[in-house]
């Protein structure tokens, strides 16, 4: 039986009974099967086109021929492990560290973001000879127990979870919703203020701290924005600590924030992190990663006397791939239209906020950017049930959006680099009739509420 030739029904009967129920699905009340995609756009079992808004990973656009055939070339040809000499392995490795600082110059090739970051703690804590590490409320950066360890985003969900004593969690650096706002005279100075407290009840605890860990951007945390500076005064503290900081660009790698290759760069020149940790994007939905670090933290691994050897991480497969989607990034000038493409998005955005109460905030860059949904401006209540029917309206409209941050009132823009200008038109078009619906079906239920409370009056 050939792949996607059951019928929708069968499809779900046997995903409840193989795969394990934790396994959640997009729109489970009326989940899509999707048997084809292209570009920015995914087909289901009858060919019905849907816009992609939700897929970061699909980095230069769903299937793209150049990447494809990239992969099934080298696949004909070889495919093992790094402990041969292969050139793509190493012409890889060139080109990415060409895209990031200096000193960042020695990678380590794994196979997903969460094999990444569970490596870049391995090598903090190796390069520092410390446990404890920080990390950043609302966070998420990996699946496996190192991480869920050192993400709130999941472990704050589980009532009965022991918390790791090594593991300290900061505020996140929004300015939105956060402890520190928009209106804070210097909320990266006060954020950071609030790293340099933890660091210094570690130390009066006995403890010392090997790492610092952040998405450059938060995602799972609802599309947050570090202000500028917060980075470089975090890493102050951290490094006169004895500790290494992690950049987490998982999620907003490689042109997607548009003014720079890599996120952590929004923070200006002077801030290069120890460690970088990569995925998604990377091999635009081919299983790979990749931790970037100084010379200095990767001998301090060596002298460790452990042979680090992953089986898949580096094949020549993946790297070809990875060279194909660098190349496509530059042929095509992903990285451009995301900066144009995405400043359209915000603007567009930015006039439904003056038009409909209900949103909040607008925040982003490039082509990563969130919508916030509030019942109230002033008191920032989430509209979490919003947010949703919001979601499920635009999937009946055919156009894909998630929602996250700790209400999952956050609608995430982070679609594939090739999503266009006329794509943003549509989507914000249908968002606008949606709360533009939203707000006469309220209206209406007032009045109506209103005219029923009158006629019971006395």
């Amino acid at each position: 039986m050939s792949a996607g030739s059951l019928d929708k029904t069968a499809t779900i009967d046997l995903r409840r009974r193989h795969i394990g129920p934790s396994c959640k699905i997009f729109f489970s009340h009326d989940p899509i099967k999707i048997v084809q995609a292209k570009g920015q756009y995914m087909y289901d079992e009858i060919g019905q086109r849907y816009l992609d808004c939700i897929n970061n990973v699909a980095h230069v656009g769903h299937c793209h021929p150049d990447v494809v055939k990239a992969g099934a070339q080298q696949m004909e040809l070889l495919n093992t492990n790094s402990r041969f000499l292969h050139d793509n392995l190493v012409l890889y490795a060139q080109r990415l560290q060409a895209t990031l600082p200096d000193k960042l110059s020695v990678c380590y090739f794994v196979n997903s973001g969460s094999e990444a970051n569970d490596l870049a703690l391995r090598l903090a804590r190796h390069y520092t000879g410390h446990k404890d590490i920080i990390t950043l409320e609302n966070a998420y950066h990996g699946h496996i127990s190192s991480l869920i360890d050192i993400s709130p985003y999941k472990f704050h969900q589980l009532s009965d979870t022991v918390h790791n004593q090594f593991v300290h969690v900061a505020p996140s650096p929004d300015v939105y919703r956060g402890k520190y706002r928009a209106d804070h005279p210097d909320p990266a100075t006060a954020y950071a203020d609030e790293v340099k407290e933890i660091i210094d009840k570690v130390h009066k605890k006995g403890g010392k701290v090997a790492a610092f860990i952040a998405e450059s951007l938060q995602s799972c945390g609802g599309q947050v924005i570090p202000p500028a500076g917060y980075f470089q005064r975090v890493a102050d503290h951290v490094h006169k600590a004895g500790g290494v900081f992690i950049a987490d660009e998982v999620q907003v790698g490689f042109g997607r924030v548009g003014t720079h290759f890599w996120a952590f760069q929004l923070q200006g020149e002077d801030f290069v992190p120890d460690i970088v940790t990569m995925g998604k994007p990377i091999g635009n939905g081919h299983p790979m990663s990749c931790v970037v670090t100084t010379k200095e933290v990767a001998e301090a691994f060596m002298s460790s006397g452990m042979e680090y050897f992953n089986t898949f991480g580096g094949n020549p497969v993946s790297c070809a791939i990875g060279l194909a989607v660098l190349d496509v990034i530059v042929k095509e000038d992903l990285q451009g239209n995301a900066q144009r493409v995405g400043r359209y998005l915000i603007n567009l955005l930015e006039q439904q906020k003056e038009k409909h109460p209900l949103v909040g905030d607008i925040r982003g860059c490039g082509l990563f950017v969130g919508v916030e949904l509030v019942r109230d401006r002033l008191k920032l209540t989430p509209a979490t049930a919003e947010a949703q029917e919001i979601l499920y309206k635009l999937k009946e409209q055919h156009i894909l959006l998630s929602a996250d941050g700790p209400y999952r009132n956050v609608l995430k823009f982070k679609p594939p680099m090739c999503f266009s200008t006329e794509d943003a038109d549509l989507v914000v078009e249908k968002m606008d009739h949606i709360l533009t619906e939203s707000r006469h079906e309220v209206t209406q239920c007032t009045v109506q509420c209103g005219a029923e409370q009158s006629t019971k009056e006395p």
